[in-house]
């Protein structure tokens, strides 16, 4: 059974002071958040601008893949300081590659790819052999302190990617997948633990969907990370993973730039959905599948649609003032 959503609305900055603001369609949310517990037994969703509205958004997570959003940022600071050099060419062996479905992980024959093209690879179609190969040249230690410099508590690197496959998943056969996913779901203890070091958050790399969307405004408009605005953007708007979040909120007035997350029970997305009269919103959406089957189209369209409320009545919200 699906537990009750967790609701916040209120202004964060310098208007987060007293004031009257329209209240959530309470019934309409409850109703998409049932639609995705069919499938997705916790869904945790903020979206913050101006505004705050959240679902149990301060429960860490594993991050998978979302991971390479931080990574990202970090490969590119220590470029502008001159510690890495994007330039530099990186030689890639298949026969010692990281598991995955994209990209390097499915090359055949030894690759020399520059460090700035590692970075679009793990990016953009979520390269788990290119982010590791940047693991390699900015340690996890090294992305996680520059989180904490910019303030940011909730959210910790402490592994490769590769280690985020050395679990029951890559040592069972396609056929019996379905025992990975379902211990997934089934051996999680209270208090974000788990039989599966790499799904425990104590042990993960994990965060909150409210620290992932702290970094993603600062990211945008914040002075610390404005050296590394641009490159980033430009890479999660060429996301090729639109498959989430995407058919809710992009059109030809909204530009939708986000970096996914899927790894056994985990199906997360976070980005930032830019509209052609200016305004934006940071959106996190961090969610654990209670069903045990890789491909289910109607959480990923229940994610969306909850996402989409979510951002219509914060962009309300924001039109009434």
């Amino acid at each position: 059974m699906c537990p009750e959503p967790e609701l916040r609305l209120g202004p964060i900055g310098p208007e987060s002071g007293e004031g009257v603001h329209p209240v959530l369609d309470v019934a309409t949310l409850q109703r998409a958040h049932v639609v995705a517990c069919a499938a997705v037994e916790l869904l945790e969703l903020a979206v913050l601008h101006d505004d705050d509205v959240g679902l149990a958004d301060g429960e860490a997570y594993p991050l998978a893949s979302v991971v390479k959003l931080p990574l990202a940022i970090a490969v590119l600071r220590e470029a502008a300081n001159g510690s890495i050099d994007l330039a530099a060419q990186v030689d890639v062996d298949p026969l010692t590659r990281t598991p995955g479905l994209t990209g390097l992980c499915r090359f055949e024959h030894p690759a020399r790819v520059s460090v700035e093209d590692l970075l679009y690879l793990a990016v953009c179609v979520s390269d788990d052999t290119a982010a590791d190969a940047l693991f390699e040249r900015c340690p996890p230690a090294l992305v996680t302190d520059l989180l904490r410099g910019l303030g940011i508590t909730e959210i910790t690197v402490r592994h490769s990617i590769r280690e985020l496959h050395e679990t029951l998943a890559s040592r069972l056969t396609p056929d019996e997948l379905p025992q990975a996913l379902a211990l997934a779901i089934q051996a999680s203890t209270r208090g974000g633990g788990h039989l599966i070091p790499q799904l425990d958050v104590t042990h993960a790399n994990a965060g909150t969907s409210r620290a992932l969307v702290d970094l993603l405004e600062r990211l945008w408009s914040g002075p610390e990370l404005a050296g590394q605005r641009e490159p980033v953007r430009r890479l999660l708007g060429m996301n090729l993973m639109r498959h989430r979040l995407a058919p809710d909120l992009e059109s030809d007035d909204a530009e939708w730039c986000s970096k996914t997350g899927t790894f056994l029970h985990l199906r997360h997305e976070v980005g930032v959905l830019e509209h052609a009269d200016g305004s934006a919103f940071a959106i996190a959406v961090l969610s654990e599948s209670s069903v045990p089957a890789r491909r289910q189209p109607g959480a990923e369209q229940a994610l969306g649609h909850a996402a989409r409320l979510l951002h219509d009545q914060v962009r309300a919200t924001r039109s009434t003032r």
